[in-house]
């Protein structure tokens, strides 16, 4: 009993000796990070336009692009772009290889539970794109029709779940679904309006159809409960919307109308 006394002693010292310094590690979030490495890696798409693609010189361009880089800007550091994909982008968020998520991320509940989002940036919504003349109106139409969509993303998961008796095929980049469609390997492709118009080009064999199937807030995502990095982002889109500066980089990449910011009271 005595020796279990002085064990339980000594590791009640070892815990009181190190307790500062274990506070410590704990309160240092993301922004503390970034700011003494003075580098940000932001985990963004590079097959997503107009979010996020490389151009015919190589360069990585886009709406998050643009706004991450503004975002680097305002904190004082660099930037490092890192290539997401819809499934690794949150796993490597998760895992600390990325500081931020900026690739198109839609703010969904489920998502929420282990990742915190910034204010929405954009709000979009997913329909269904088909060749011009297709049968194909709706999602109802899609019992028994191949589907495509990208690994991992939201749409994905809404396809499955509105059209159960579709065969849904699942690509990693746009890019690739859009193919699949005009090859004619899928009947239909689905996704986020913008990426549809961008990834086709307005193709005008196809067409986009329906009702939109959802409403997605497009946002900045960070790791679970580190709200300092997730208030210094929101700030800062906020005072780049107070300054015109995000209205311009919308206004670079999108043609309907501008969506203003949330904007929170001083």
């Amino acid at each position: 009993m005595k020796g279990d006394a002085m064990w339980k002693s000594f590791l009640l010292s070892i815990f009181l000796y190190l307790s500062p310094a274990i506070a410590t590690l704990a309160n240092a979030g993301t922004l503390d990070d970034v700011l003494a490495r003075g580098e940000m890696n932001a985990g963004v798409r590079y097959d997503s336009p107009p979010f996020g693609s490389v151009d015919s010189s190589g360069k990585v361009v886009g709406f998050d692009i643009d706004i991450i880089q503004e975002v680097g800007k305002r904190l004082g550091v660099k930037v490092n772009l890192v290539e997401v994909t819809a499934k690794s982008r949150i796993p490597m968020l998760e895992s600390g290889k990325i500081d931020v998520i900026a690739a198109a991320l839609t703010h969904t509940r489920e998502r929420d539970r282990n990742l915190d989002f910034t204010i929405g940036y954009l709000i979009d919504g997913q329909k269904i794109m088909v060749p011009k003349g297709s049968a194909i109106r709706s999602f109802e139409d899609l019992g028994g029709k191949t589907v495509a969509s990208v690994q991992g993303s939201y749409n994905e998961a809404t396809i499955r779940k509105l059209a159960p008796n579709a065969r849904v095929l699942v690509y990693q980049e746009y890019p690739q679904a859009f193919l699949a469609l005009k090859r004619g390997l899928a009947d239909g492709f689905t996704t986020i309006v913008t990426i549809l118009e961008s990834v086709s080009n307005k193709d005008p064999d196809f067409e986009i159809i329906g009702d939109f199937l959802t409403s997605e807030p497009i946002a900045l995502g960070v790791r679970e409960n580190d709200s300092k990095w997730r208030d210094a982002l929101n700030f800062t889109l906020q005072d780049m919307a107070d300054d015109g500066t995000y209205r311009r980089i919308f206004e670079r990449h999108f043609s309907f109308a501008y969506q203003p910011l949330e904007m929170w009271a001083p």
